[in-house]
């Protein structure tokens, strides 16, 4: 009787000590779960709600359609700079650099055409466009800026059109962190054994109502 009960008692130490890592495993992957999604949330919730307000915005493009805005300028630039043989030695940066400053021009160089008679420079940034046309003759140029309002700012930073690579790396943290919050709440839901089955089941619903919409609704 009592070698049994020594042997029972070896054998449920032995089972004690074989699950208590698995247990400590499951816990410790929980609370880091956890941890990882109530802080990547609170971190990354001015981005996440701005993509979501802005992927409304731009899939109502037509409720929040702002006003244009142009003002028009003219000027001349150095004659020396644009009448010369060779359109390589025409003074690009020395053009740019002057239509910036003089008129706060705010987008990048998107394209600078030149003709047998003019130059033609193209800025654009998020809701924003300018354009000029320079003369080769005479060095005058006429400048129209183009504005947009807020809406077309926040659709284009969403987009990243004319943004530029730095507002590129910021939609890619976007990105990876709403992705990261998605995993780890998956993760939190595989440990929480009253809503799990639940969790797992709308999840699934999610899924088939997406594929659905697709496959029967879109065009």
């Amino acid at each position: 009787m009592t070698n049994k009960f020594l042997r029972s008692k070896g054998h449920l130490h032995n089972k004690k000590t074989e699950t208590a890592p698995k247990a400590l495993w499951k816990k410790r992957t929980a609370a880091l779960s956890r941890w990882l999604h109530i802080y990547l949330s609170m971190f990354s919730f001015v981005i996440v709600l701005f993509f979501a307000a802005t992927g409304f915005t731009l899939n109502h493009a037509d409720w929040f359609d702002g006003k244009e805005q142009v003002k028009k300028f003219t000027g001349r630039v150095q004659l020396k700079w644009v009448k010369v043989k060779d359109t390589a030695a025409i003074a690009k940066l020395e053009i740019v650099e002057l239509l910036k400053h003089r008129h706060h021009i705010k987008g990048d160089v998107s394209d600078f055409i030149i003709d047998d008679n003019q130059c033609s420079v193209s800025f654009k940034g998020p809701g924003y466009s300018a354009d000029a046309f320079i003369n080769r003759d005479n060095g005058e140029y006429k400048l129209a800026e183009t504005t947009m309002g807020l809406i077309a700012i926040i659709n284009d930073l969403h987009k990243g059109r004319d943004t530029g690579k730095k507002w590129s790396y910021l939609i890619d943290a976007a990105a990876i962190f709403m992705c990261l919050i998605s995993i780890t709440g998956l993760l939190m839901i595989c440990f929480m054994k009253k809503k799990r089955f639940s969790g797992f089941l709308l999840m699934a619903v999610g899924i088939l109502v997406c594929y659905f919409v697709y496959h029967f609704l879109v065009p």
